[in-house]
């Protein structure tokens, strides 16, 4: 029976990379990249999302220390 040779790691590892990258170049042609306009907006909607949250967030911890300074007031 002939052996059959394995091919040199190098090689594979380089066919491994190449073929990578060339599957990689073929997806990004599928994306659909968002117009300026687009990421400014939605830029603008997690902005004020997260303004939004960190003044609920400050306000909820505002109203619990006011809270616990008041029963540690009572009791003290």
């Amino acid at each position: 029976m002939a052996e059959v040779k394995k091919e040199n790691w190098f090689k594979r590892t380089w066919n491994s990379v190449s073929k990578y990258f060339r599957e990689l170049k073929s997806e990004l042609k599928k994306v659909v990249w968002p117009t300026p306009q687009q990421v400014l907006k939605n830029t603008l909607i997690v902005a004020g999302c997260t303004l939004f949250i960190g003044v609920f967030v400050w306000l909820f911890d505002f109203v619990a220390q006011v809270g616990i300074d008041a029963l540690i007031g009572l009791f003290h």
